[in-house]
């Protein structure tokens, strides 16, 4: 089309012949002879042949047709609804549109044609323009890596992750059990740790790990969202079946694959952190690769760029957790957990809590609030309880054990002490026999006072009946302040006829 153009001009402008214009653009006289023939007999002036574009001149001298009417041209805007709606295939459509007029209509392969020429025109890209610290997009990559697993016996699969900074291209690489929600989590933490800061966004793919429903308003999974709210960073997960949404991504899986895991696959390995380790110097390599439209490489990138915009690290990790759907407290204040039962403020009886899990906590909320914390435990049928989530009279019951009931006994004294041990004499600390008992006696003990008390339970022990009853009819006979001298002694017995000597057994006669 240059030279066209410039046959034209110094056929226009100048006065040289067919064989020197040719000799000039380098094409055949005939061929200038015939543009000059065209352009005399033509009625467009020189200035507005010129204006035209290159398909243009070309129709109106090399005789192309161009575009030709003599078929009828289908709507291709309706054609593409049809396609993107995923109800009918191009076949169909064609037949369809070839039943309206079999004549004018086109053959198969030029209907093709002609909607890939239009898909061409309206599958536009924009360049993206990302600012530093701004975006990490984030994805699985296609390809995975083999395993040996030895206890199992068998081949697994490691999933890869693949992070990649918006601005630098700076890129983090992991390898996961799976794509599980757990793996998921830990690969992030991984990522952030490796970048040495957090991003404002974090941009996902619309995997159940990060979105439990996708649309236009997202929901986010529980745990995946508590992470980015301990990084304080935002989630903007790409459209569902748009990956030009996240480019970055899919381009930096392409490479990921091709520089990383095809070296990955050639290797054995029997476990997924030998896996990492083997990443780690290949990671390493691929981001110190120099661009070859940019100046320096993805590492030089991100400390210059990416790096000083980036967040602080929160001062611990994210902990990984799961949460426990709601469930209704009963009346002893206690939740199932896993099989062990938590307390939690008696106050919430007949509400609603949830529970969530980690590696050494169990954490109950009300509401959104934190209600209870109780330490982890795995023993199934038992029960965890916290003194401070009893009603008051739970409490009192609660602290009679063996050693409160000798710390009040020792108060009183030491035959009050001696009363409280013979309790659990043959029995163990926690029997509730022993404990009953010691309750009882703190009942009399309230009731006749500590002095009493005390008399009563050596005046118990000195007769040999350190039980409860004797306590009772001691103190309720007042027998306590009853000594040895107060008793009347009788040295023999007094004469009267209706008293009988031994000396009248012993003869066996009645006098």
């Amino acid at each position: 089309m240059s030279n066209l153009r410039e046959v034209l001009r110094l056929i226009g402008n100048t006065n040289f012949s067919n064989r020197a214009i040719g000799r000039i653009t380098g094409i055949s006289h005939n061929t200038v002879s015939k543009y000059r023939e065209r352009l005399r007999n033509g009625e467009q002036s020189l200035d507005n042949l010129l204006e035209r574009n290159d398909l243009q001149l070309a129709t109106i001298f090399s005789g192309s047709r161009g575009f030709t009417a003599e078929k009828r041209m289908p709507d291709w805007n309706f054609i593409h609804t049809q396609m993107q709606a995923r109800h009918q295939t191009l076949l169909q459509l064609w037949e369809e549109y070839c039943l309206i007029s079999p004549d004018d209509a086109y053959s198969y392969s030029q209907f093709t044609h002609h909607y890939r020429t239009h898909i061409d025109r309206i599958d536009l890209s924009m360049r993206q323009v990302y600012y530093a610290g701004e975006i990490v997009f984030v994805d699985y990559a296609g390809r995975t890596v083999t395993w040996y697993d030895a206890n199992k016996n068998q081949e697994c699969r490691a999933q890869i992750f693949v992070g990649v900074m918006g601005c630098s291209n700076y890129s983090f690489v992991w390898a996961s059990a799976s794509q599980k929600q757990e793996d998921w989590i830990e690969a992030h933490i991984k990522m952030l740790e490796h970048f040495g800061g957090v991003p404002q966004v974090i941009v996902p793919d619309n995997l159940k790990s990060a979105v439990t429903k996708a649309g236009a308003f997202p929901v986010f999974n529980r745990i995946y969202l508590e992470c980015m709210r301990h990084y304080d960073t935002a989630v903007d997960p790409a459209r569902v079946r748009k990956p030009r949404d996240k480019a970055k991504a899919e381009s930096g899986v392409l490479f990921i694959s091709r520089w990383i895991i095809t070296l990955l696959s050639r290797q054995k390995f029997f476990s997924i952190e030998e896996i990492n380790a083997a990443i780690r110097p290949l990671l390493d390599q691929f981001n110190e690769r120099k661009f070859k439209r940019l100046p320096g490489c993805r590492r030089s990138r991100f400390q210059e760029l990416d790096k000083p915009m980036l967040k602080p690290l929160p001062p611990t990790a994210f902990e990984y957790a799961e949460w426990i759907g709601e469930q209704k407290v009963p009346p002893d204040y206690h939740i199932y957990v896993r099989q062990h039962a938590y307390s939690v403020p008696y106050q919430l009886v007949s509400e609603k809590v949830e529970a969530r899990i980690t590696l050494r906590a169990v954490e109950i909320f009300h509401l959104s609030k934190r209600v209870a914390i109780h330490p982890r435990s795995d023993d199934q049928g038992g029960f965890t309880t916290n003194p401070d989530h009893r009603p008051l009279q739970h409490q009192a019951y609660a602290s009679q054990t063996m050693d409160s009931f000798y710390a009040w006994a020792q108060r009183i004294g030491p035959s009050a002490t001696r009363m409280i041990a013979a309790q659990f004499e043959g029995k163990p600390e926690h029997s509730l026999l022993g404990r009953k008992a010691c309750m009882q006696l703190d009942k009399l003990c309230r009731a006749h006072g500590e002095e009493r008390f005390e008399s009563a339970c050596l005046r118990a022990i000195e007769i040999g009946s350190l039980t409860v009853k004797s306590m009772r009819s001691i103190l309720q006979h007042h027998l306590e302040s009853t000594g040895d001298d107060d008793h009347p002694v009788q040295p023999e017995l007094p004469l009267h006829y209706h008293v009988r000597g031994a000396q009248y057994y012993l003869e066996g006669r009645i006098q």
